[in-house]
């Protein structure tokens, strides 16, 4: 997706660097669909503008969780996209239960089922309340995926239906218990 450069990038990457600064030791996020700086699979790539995937979400385990967490927040930032002013946001999920400790593979569908009770999917870049995944331009370097997992002290995010990512990342910063990363990469 071509997007035209736009003054602004730079604040929106230092203020993901900034909330997604380390983690916790005992805090962590992994899937089996992929490790840590490992190329995202096919089965997680975007199926349109160019690009061959099956746009399921990954699955994803987090483990360490503070004593004190209410709830969930997980998104999927771009931190190569430079050609909006906010970077790129593929997945937006909050209200996610305390007693959650895993989303599976594809719960990121629209209008998905496998997401537990009460969970709420945000707007992405693409304009869906649901996952998409990579598809960075062919002339491009791979770009680097970053998952984060937040640990949240309220059971709610006080944001509206069908917040940003921006929106839920900004509010979660005042509730943030830890968060847990995980930074894959695709490229093509």
């Amino acid at each position: 997706m071509k997007h035209p450069t736009r003054p602004g990038v730079a604040l929106m990457s230092s203020l993901i660097s900034t909330f997604a600064a380390a983690a916790p030791a005992g805090f962590t996020v992994t899937s089996p669909d992929f490790g840590p700086d490992r190329p995202i699979p096919a089965s997680h790539v975007l199926d349109g503008y160019g690009c061959k995937g099956a746009n399921r979400s990954p699955a994803l385990e987090w483990h360490g969780v503070p004593r004190a967490t209410q709830s969930f927040a997980i998104t999927m930032f771009d931190l190569d996209e430079h050609g909006s002013p906010s970077g790129w946001w593929h997945w937006v999920v909050y209200d996610i239960p305390a007693s959650a400790s895993r989303l599976a593979e594809n719960a990121g569908a629209l209008n998905s089922r496998e997401l537990p009770p009460g969970t709420i999917q945000g707007r992405t870049d693409l304009g869906q309340d649901a996952y998409h995944g990579p598809c960075p331009d062919k002339a491009q370097p791979p770009h680097r995926y970053q998952i984060t997992v937040y640990a949240l002290s309220v059971a709610r995010l006080p944001v509206p239906p069908e917040a940003s990512g921006a929106m839920v990342t900004w509010t979660a910063h005042d509730y943030t218990l830890a968060k847990a990363t995980l930074i894959a990469r695709y490229g093509r």
